[in-house]
């Protein structure tokens, strides 16, 4: 996977294809909420923010993906709904730094719920 696809695939859940592409040492900052460090930390939480996304039906849209040498950017939004009826939507922008063996060393995500 390019490192683009790697994040395109992290951001819109898809989380278990990117796990061997996770840094030992990485860390991932949900700002303003949490902070996840050491690859098994984020593998964790990948897994209770995976059940969640289970639990409803997801529609993920990419709005615009920047890719710069060890940096790709995204944004896009995520609808959750259950039953047809929303119960949540974000907008969302995701900063992935690779290292020089192309694994993300670092995740900065800004997520801002509608009310």
């Amino acid at each position: 996977m390019t490192k683009t696809e790697i994040a395109k695939a992290f951001s819109t859940g898809e989380f278990e294809k990117t796990y061997r592409f996770i840094s030992e040492s990485a860390e991932w900052t949900v700002i303003e909420e949490e902070n996840f460090i050491g690859k098994q930390t984020i593998i964790d939480n990948c897994e209770r923010v995976g059940n969640y996304f289970k639990s409803v039906t997801t529609d993920f849209k990419t709005l615009n993906i920047i890719a710069d040498g060890n940096y790709v950017v995204i944004n896009g939004t995520a609808e959750f709904l259950r039953d047809n009826k929303r119960i949540s939507f974000v907008s969302a922008c995701d900063i992935y730094e690779f290292n020089d063996q192309s694994q993300i060393q670092k995740i900065t995500s800004y997520c801002i719920q509608s009310k």
